[in-house]
């Protein structure tokens, strides 16, 4: 009798551990045989690089699935805000989201590198980085708080706009106030310029562009042609002295309870959707750059290299003051992948 027991206890026991095999961190149980849902919430309009590329991803991984995994994306803040979507995401509410870079430098410091003016000379200087040893090593330093970088998607280079001068020269922006996404560096950036800042929601820029509280704005030909700024706007500088771009995020612990095979399908369709996005962003903001141009309601400048030279001599304090906070290691890196 004691004999049976045991063998009984010992089939159990191993029982067990075959159960608990097959189970991912959070105690669910994936086989490539289960489907998998995938929830991908953003904050922008289907319409834009981001967005396209999301449905470019669902098309993907439901393709190379052949059913077997589904995504449903969720634009334009339809389940969560720029606010709430990391918690959702930390919480596994959501399993992807694809916030811009800044709204990450909370988590880590190092996320300011995007900011750093006249950091990244070209698209393809960015691309250089984020695809590199570095910016792999920044994207997965979220780990530690459940978050995965799974890719980089750009959105594009900074340009300055403003209504009062032609910004030529550091001296032009002295006594101009302009609206920033955010403190920290980017006011760092236009004290040294001699300018004020002042931190706005991307969807109050129009009005105070239009009444006055700011003189100008930083971003990309996209947002500057579709937010309707040359309206309010008089003169433009193609200065590329900054990056408005995205990390694409997963929960940890949805990740791990992945097989290898689901893991491999959701990182081949995000690599082509990422090569896709990245195309696209390029397309879209030089179809605005031009139609900028053709409107004739704004004064293009283009900085030459002797400009930028004298910008980088300008915004030295800057990175006094921020190169240990975000680490010389990236911004060697960067500095590198020119």
């Amino acid at each position: 009798m004691r004999k049976i027991k045991t063998i009984f206890t010992f089939l159990l026991a191993t029982l067990l551990l075959l159960s608990l095999a097959g189970c991912g961190s959070d105690g669910s149980t994936r086989t490539k045989d289960e489907k998998v849902v995938i929830k991908f919430s953003h904050v922008v309009a289907e319409t834009t690089p981001k967005g396209q590329a999301a449905l470019k991803f669902k098309e993907l991984v439901e393709q190379k699935s052949g059913g077997k995994m589904e995504v449903q994306v969720f634009p334009s803040s339809q389940l969560f805000g720029d606010k709430e979507e990391l918690e959702a995401l930390q919480a596994n509410n959501v399993q992807l989201i694809a916030p811009s870079v800044t709204k990450l430098v909370g988590f880590v410091p190092a996320f300011q590198l995007v900011d750093m003016p006249f950091l990244f000379s070209s698209d393809q200087a960015a691309y250089n980085f984020y695809d590199g040893p570095a910016g792999q090593k920044l994207m997965k330093s979220l780990e530690p708080k459940g978050m995965l970088g799974m890719a980089w998607w750009p959105n594009g280079a900074k340009h300055f706009t403003n209504s009062k001068r032609p910004l030529k020269t550091p001296a032009d922006f002295k006594g101009l106030k302009f609206r920033t996404q955010s403190g920290g560096l980017l006011d760092a950036q236009f004290k040294a310029l001699g300018a004020g800042s002042q931190t706005l929601a991307f969807a109050e820029v129009y009005q105070a562009l239009q009444n006055g509280t700011v003189d100008g704005q930083e971003n990309t030909f996209n947002n500057i042609d579709t937010q309707k700024y040359v309206e309010v706007q008089k003169y433009l500088t193609v200065s590329g002295h900054g990056r408005l771009d995205y990390v694409v995020l997963t929960n940890t612990k949805f990740w791990q309870s992945l097989t290898p095979e689901q893991q491999q399908i959701i990182n081949e369709a995000m690599q082509e959707a990422t090569a896709f996005e990245r195309k696209l962003a390029e397309e879209l903001n030089a179809k605005s750059f031009a139609k900028i141009k053709e409107s004739g309601k704004v004064e293009v400048y283009e900085l030459t290299e002797t400009d930028r030279a004298a910008f980088i001599k300008a915004l030295e304090p800057v990175y006094a003051e921020y190169t240990d906070k975000i680490g010389r290691e990236y911004i060697e890196a960067a500095r590198a992948s020119q």
